[in-house]
């Protein structure tokens, strides 16, 4: 059975909220790795902090419309919204252009 994570609707996705889920180096990392090559399972990312803390960090990235999560069996894949590009034109590649010392999480 699919577990079904609710994300917003394109259409609701806020710059502010975009921007505060970007500000954080750890999630900066995880968009920058989803944005590098495809989808990921949610354990693949390597992170420096608990579980806990990375699905805290997973579900702001989903709240805030920049990623989506469904589960595949035991495991929850993670990827990019491709609908970010249409709403938000250039944002994306313009913050991991910019951002110092990003590499793939």
């Amino acid at each position: 059975m699919q577990e079904h994570y609710p994300h917003p609707e394109m259409a609701e996705v806020q710059l502010p909220e975009v921007l505060h889920a970007l500000s954080d180096p750890l999630r900066l990392r995880i968009v920058a790795a989803l944005a590098a090559g495809e989808e990921r399972g949610w354990g693949d990312f390597e992170a420096p902090v608990a579980p806990s803390t990375l699905s805290h960090h997973m579900k702001v990235l989903r709240q805030a419309g920049l990623v989506t999560h469904r589960r595949e069996g035991t495991r929850c894949i993670v990827a990019l919204r491709p609908e970010m590009e249409a709403r938000f034109p250039g944002l994306l590649a313009a913050v991991l252009r910019l951002a110092p010392g990003q590499s793939a999480a």
